[in-house]
């Protein structure tokens, strides 16, 4: 897969706002299940889909100690990724002064939402 390929599959699996809680914590070291199972308020099997779905797609793997499975980023898009989603834009690109073709028409104004 090319590297387009695989950026637009990371992105449809992390976009999910309990796999985006769970990255964010991995952002901040190693942990295990009980650790999200502290603050994502959702069951441990529920938690342990979203890490497998993660895990599946080589963002993040996991290591055995005794019998806790501590997970771990893998990916190193990940933060920067986090870190974009977390930027506030509060204006719009400005609209185009003419068409860049014929080098005639205006845009009419406002842009519609």
């Amino acid at each position: 897969m090319n590297s387009i390929g695989r950026n637009v599959e990371i992105l449809r699996v992390i976009a999910h706002p309990v796999r985006i809680m769970i990255l964010e914590e991995l952002t901040k070291g190693v942990k295990c299940v009980s650790d999200f199972e502290d603050f994502l308020e959702i069951s441990q099997p529920n938690i342990s889909q979203h890490l497998a779905l993660l895990r599946n797609c080589r963002i993040i793997d996991y290591f055995i100690d005794g019998r806790l499975k501590c997970y771990f980023l893998v990916d190193s898009i990940i933060p920067d990724l986090l870190e974009l989603l977390k930027k506030d834009y509060h204006e719009s690109l400005p609209g185009p002064e003419c068409c860049p073709v014929t080098k005639k028409g205006k845009y009419p104004g406002e842009r519609r939402r």
